[in-house]
């Protein structure tokens, strides 16, 4: 077989590159990652930067009290149904005397906040450092920025018994399935698990009951590990009983 010169292999390889969705440009930090071996000193630099953001977050947040965190997407403007379902969420956890934390920026976030904020409850948030999107929302009483998703995803998870998931992009999925992942393997206590806009997950749900249980990638009661629905009160009843019955909570103290 003749050999293909040397121009067409080049020609080929451009043409998967002009087709690739990834980008094939690093950044000098992604470089020096990837080739160069850091010195222990700039190592122990960023251990310390994690470290800072550790410490800084639970000095923030050391008596917030029971807490329920809700995740979701940050494009749902004011008057979407999930902003307003969000809101009547953050509202009526408020009444019961849950803290109401969230990522700390805008669409659901803000949504869940302003509610318990509006209800005269007390709303955190832990907010992420992005070059869009994300700032501080105005119905915060605490907040505190992060640099690092890791050691905001923990915070988001320390403080609180029940976690929300309304309807989202990529960031809320990592949240969802980091939290059921914890549940799962026993590393996060069983604390509820809602699911809230019953439409938006639809597909999900389906996929991960029929085809996830079926392919035995999960077990039938991991699937069964969350509660989907539209209704705020059941939500919250859920959390309540659960709070209240299970973990021996007194809300309101």
């Amino acid at each position: 077989m003749k050999n293909s010169p040397k121009g067409d292999s080049e020609n080929a390889s451009d043409a998967v590159h002009e087709d690739c969705p990834w980008s094939t440009s690093l950044s000098a930090v992604d470089r020096e990652f990837l080739f160069a071996p850091r010195s222990w000193i700039r190592e122990t630099f960023g251990l310390f930067s994690v470290l800072r953001e550790f410490v800084g977050g639970f000095r923030e947040f050391r008596n917030v009290g029971p807490c329920v965190t809700v995740f979701g997407s940050a494009r749902f403007k004011v008057g979407h149904r999930y902003y307003e379902m969000a809101r009547s969420l953050g509202a009526s956890l408020a009444k019961e005397k849950f803290t109401v934390m969230t990522g700390g920026g805008p669409g659901i976030m803000e949504a869940a906040n302003r509610g318990a904020f509006e209800a005269g409850g007390k709303s955190i948030g832990c907010n992420i450092e992005l070059p869009f999107e994300q700032a501080p929302n105005p119905y915060l009483h605490q907040w505190f920025d992060y640099r690092h998703f890791f050691v905001r995803k923990r915070m988001l998870l320390k403080h609180s018994c029940a976690f929300v998931v309304m309807p989202g992009g990529f960031g809320t999925l990592d949240e969802w399935f980091e939290t059921a992942t914890l549940i799962q393997t026993g590393k996060l206590a069983d604390f509820p698990l809602i699911l809230m806009g019953k439409d938006y997950w639809q597909g999900l749900v389906e996929f991960i009951r029929n085809d996830m249980v079926a392919a035995a990638t999960i077990g039938a009661k991991d699937a069964d590990g969350f509660l989907v629905t539209d209704s705020t009160e059941e939500a919250v009843a859920c959390i309540v009983h659960c709070a209240t019955q299970r973990f021996g909570l007194k809300l309101g103290n």
